[in-house]
C-alpha cells in the first residue's frame, strides 16, 4: 500500500545522506511521463543524480518521487511541489539550482505538522540547515504564496470529531447553534490500482450555516482534511461506497478548521431533514 511505502521512504529518508557533490559528473534527461509528482513542475529535463543521491531513473527516482504525493495532495505548501521536485528531479542548467534555506523552512513549517499527524517526523535529508541562505543561486520562496497561506483556513490536525447516528432533532440544532458553521457534503471512498483509499468530495457542498467558510475554498478545504486526518476518515466511509454528512465545526484562533461533530445522513433520518428546515427561524 502507498502509506507503507511513503514509511519505508522516510525512514530511508531519515537516514543521514552524504554530502552531494557539485563536482561530480551528472547527466540530463527528460523527466519520464510517469513521474506525476513532477509533472508540469516548469520545465522538461532534470540532472541525475539528483541532489537525493538517487541516480537510477526508473528504480530509486520515480517510484521514490511517487511516494510524496499523499503529501503534496493535502495541499500543505503551495510551493511544495517546487521545493521537492528541485531535489527529487533538479533543474538541468549550466548551473546547479538548489532550494533556499528559507524555501525549505516555509514549507517544512506549513507540511511537518501534516507529516506529525500522520505519524512521521520531517526526514533529516530534508534538514533546512543543508541548503544555501543566498537566494541569488537557489530557489526561494514567492511573497504571494505566503500572503495566500496566510489568508485562507487550514485544516487542523486533529483527533476523530463525534460521529452521531440517528440523532434526535434537538441534538442536530444545538450543534449548529454551538459551531460557527454547518454543511452538508457526500463524502466518497475508492481505491486505486495499487490498493490505497481515497477520498473525494463528491458534488456541491451544502451551506446550512456558512460561518467563515467561503464557499469556493470549502470543498477544498474538507478535502484536505480528509486527507491530513486519513485515519479518521477511513472510518468514515466504507470503500467503495459514499456517506452524506452533515458536518458542523469551527475556526480555531491559529485559522485552523476543526471538525467537531458529524451525522451520517441516511434516507430515514427524519431528524435531520427537520432540523436543516427549521434552522432558518430557529433561535439559539
Amino acid at each position: 500500500m502507498a502509506v507503507f511505502s511513503f514509511t519505508l521512504a522516510l525512514m530511508a529518508m531519515a537516514c543521514p545522506l552524504k554530502a552531494f557533490d557539485m563536482a561530480q559528473s551528472t547527466r540530463c534527461v527528460a523527466i519520464p511521463n510517469q513521474m506525476k509528482v513532477c509533472k508540469d513542475v516548469g520545465y522538461s529535463e532534470m540532472r541525475l543524480p539528483n541532489f537525493l543521491g538517487h541516480s537510477n531513473l526508473e528504480g530509486e527516482v520515480v517510484p521514490r518521487s511517487e511516494d510524496w504525493k499523499p503529501l503534496l495532495q493535502t495541499g500543505c505548501h503551495p510551493q511544495a511541489q517546487a521545493f521537492l521536485c528541485s531535489l527529487i528531479a533538479p533543474v538541468c542548467l549550466d548551473t546547479f539550482i538548489q532550494p533556499c534555506r528559507s524555501l525549505c523552512m516555509a514549507v517544512k513549517d506549513s507540511c511537518a505538522p501534516v507529516l506529525a499527524c500522520q505519524g512521521h517526523p520531517w526526514p533529516e535529508a530534508l534538514d533546512c540547515d543543508r541548503f544555501p541562505a543566498e537566494e541569488d543561486m537557489c530557489l526561494s520562496p514567492h511573497a504571494k504564496f505566503s500572503h495566500f497561506v496566510k489568508g485562507l483556513p487550514k485544516p487542523a490536525c486533529q483527533n476523530c470529531p463525534s460521529v452521531e447516528d440517528a440523532p434526535a432533532m434537538k441534538t442536530v440544532l444545538d450543534a449548529f447553534c454551538h459551531h460557527d458553521f454547518a454543511v452538508t457534503a457526500k463524502i466518497h471512498r475508492h481505491r486505486t490500482l495499487t490498493g490505497e483509499p481515497e477520498f473525494e468530495i463528491q458534488g456541491r457542498v451544502e451551506f446550512i450555516r456558512q460561518g467563515p467558510l467561503l464557499p469556493y475554498d470549502t470543498q477544498h478545504l474538507l478535502h484536505r482534511w480528509l486527507l491530513i486526518n486519513l485515519k479518521c476518515a477511513n472510518t468514515l466511509v466504507r470503500p467503495g461506497r459514499s456517506q452524506l454528512y452533515v458536518l458542523t465545526g469551527s475556526v480555531q484562533p491559529d485559522g485552523t478548521l476543526a471538525l467537531t461533530r458529524l451525522f451520517p445522513w441516511h434516507k430515514k433520518d427524519t431528524n435531520i431533514a427537520v432540523a436543516t428546515r427549521k434552522w432558518k427561524h430557529h433561535r439559539c
